[in-house]
């Protein structure tokens, strides 16, 4: 039933309710009926108040870090007032006044209804303010215009005292702000709501073991089954989101700490500068190597050289560049392309001058050669437009560097193996130890170039080594 009413605006009323009127095209009715439904509802807010003090506190306390849903903000503050920050400032003051929050919140703009640059600074008891801070910081982030939302820069909070700084950005940083600086919870909460009877496992777990779960993702513990070192690369990558080769050093090995902490796969990580030292309580020396070539190698894939040094209880990572520059002038060297190189001339003997230079030979070796046989396949997959490696076309480049190097060696295609021989190899003096050493740095441009061309995915098996004793080399290279 419609009941007709004659009432008497004077015009602050009227210029109050401009917005609602404005959002209903003029229908003054359809704009009083949402004033007095939304008075209905503050109303109901107010009478919270009812709750006892302790119980309120505990509630403000328990959503900390917690956004409130899109809804419930609606609710609370009417999207409309966002057309004017003063008048949104006016309005909340109004409203804290009500609620009897002892509370003073002050919004300083640059320009009242279409700001570049907000400051909240809201003053009061600590649990209420930084309740209004993460609501009204919410509210400004998802009410600003579509194309140039406000994005929190920071959030200072002092005894009493509360200010959040936003600015105008992209609709992705500010999404990503709020939860950085408000919504830390928000993701925790809804995963354990969505399989409370899985987390309640897991935690359990970790309670009755004092922390001494390991928690690793599936194919980290798959490559621990399979006798292989495991990275663990795919977990860094997910929190990083971008490849392994393009996260800087400083945030690789803040991610490195939170990764290996978080999953238990050590106790405690520590990073001094560019150095990282590994906290543990194996007691297993073959587990502790695993570890210690499993962050070496983790370290190398994202570019940097690291010295590892393990005692009873630690590892010990120590940056160095200065063989990781060595490094890139050798491999700089290496050419394959007929119009650059005398062919006559072997590729690998600026590699094996320079090897004499080089501090710390063994340390160096395994990335060396790793780097020199991705760097040799990245030139052949150039000059020969070599999109998809199979054993194919592999053997075929490998084919042309063992003629380069007048190194005897056969080959055989079965299926999805190939088996490879070298007779003799002109590079290895028997009884040298530094022509042992050389071996291996070849072993691992071998490695290097298999590992680029098909990833984790292809399996190697040593046979034979020339440098054991053995009349020849002799690998099986099995592809998925």
């Amino acid at each position: 039933m419609i009941v007709t009413r004659h009432i008497s605006l004077d015009n602050d009323c009227i210029e109050k309710m401009g917005p609602y009127v404005e959002k209903h095209n003029g229908n003054f009715s359809a704009a009083i009926r949402e004033i007095i439904d939304r008075a209905g509802k503050y109303s109901t807010l107010k009478n919270l108040q009812i709750i006892d003090n302790s119980l309120f506190k505990w509630m403000l306390n328990e959503t900390d870090g917690m956004l409130v849903p899109e809804k419930i903000l609606d609710d609370l503050i009417d999207p409309m007032l966002i057309n004017s920050m003063q008048k949104l400032e006016e309005h909340l003051n109004r409203r804290f006044g009500e609620l009897e929050w002892d509370i003073n919140l002050a919004l300083k703009c640059d320009n009242d209804t279409y700001p570049s640059e907000v400051l909240i600074e809201i003053k009061g008891a600590a649990q209420k303010i930084k309740f209004a801070a993460r609501t009204l910081a919410q509210y400004l982030v998802k009410n600003s215009p579509e194309h140039a939302p406000l994005e929190i820069k920071s959030v200072f909070s002092s005894d009493g005292c509360i200010k959040v700084e936003l600015s105008r950005s992209n609709k992705k940083d500010a999404q990503n702000s709020l939860i950085t600086f408000f919504g830390g919870m928000n993701e925790v909460i809804k995963a354990i709501k969505s399989r409370p009877a899985f987390w309640r496992a897991v935690i359990s777990g970790h309670l009755l073991s004092n922390y001494n779960m390991v928690t690793v993702h599936r194919n980290y513990f798959e490559d621990l089954l399979a006798g292989k070192v495991p990275m663990g690369e795919i977990t860094i990558e997910t929190l990083a989101k971008k490849p392994l080769q393009e996260i800087p050093l400083k945030e690789m090995l803040s991610l490195i700490k939170e990764v290996y902490e978080a999953s238990r796969v050590t106790d405690r990580v520590e990073i001094d500068r560019e150095n990282i030292i590994l906290f543990h309580n194996y007691r297993n020396k073959d587990v502790i190597e695993k570890l210690k070539k499993s962050i070496t190698t983790l370290l190398e894939a994202n570019g940097h050289l690291y010295d590892a040094k393990s005692t009873a209880n630690m590892i010990v990572l120590t940056h160095r560049p200065d063989v990781g520059i060595k490094i890139n002038e050798i491999v700089s060297n290496l050419k394959i392309s007929n119009s650059r190189v005398d062919q006559d001339l072997i590729m690998f003997m600026a590699f094996l001058k320079g090897l004499k230079n080089i501090p710390d030979i063994p340390l160096s070796l395994t990335f060396l050669g790793r780097r020199m046989g991705r760097s040799l396949l990245q030139e052949y997959e150039k000059e020969n437009n070599v999109r998809n490696w199979e054993l194919t076309n592999f053997q075929k480049a490998l084919e042309i560097i063992d003629s380069k190097l007048h190194r005897d060696s056969e080959w055989k295609l079965e299926g999805k193996s190939l088996l490879y021989t070298v007779r003799k190899c002109n590079i290895v003096a028997e009884g040298s130890t530094f022509d042992t050493c050389v071996c291996h740095a070849i072993r691992e441009t071998f490695k290097g170039a298999m590992s680029y061309a098909f990833g984790n995915s292809a399996e190697l098996e040593i046979k034979k080594l020339l440098s054991h004793g053995d009349n020849f080399c002799e690998v099986v290279i099995r592809v998925p």
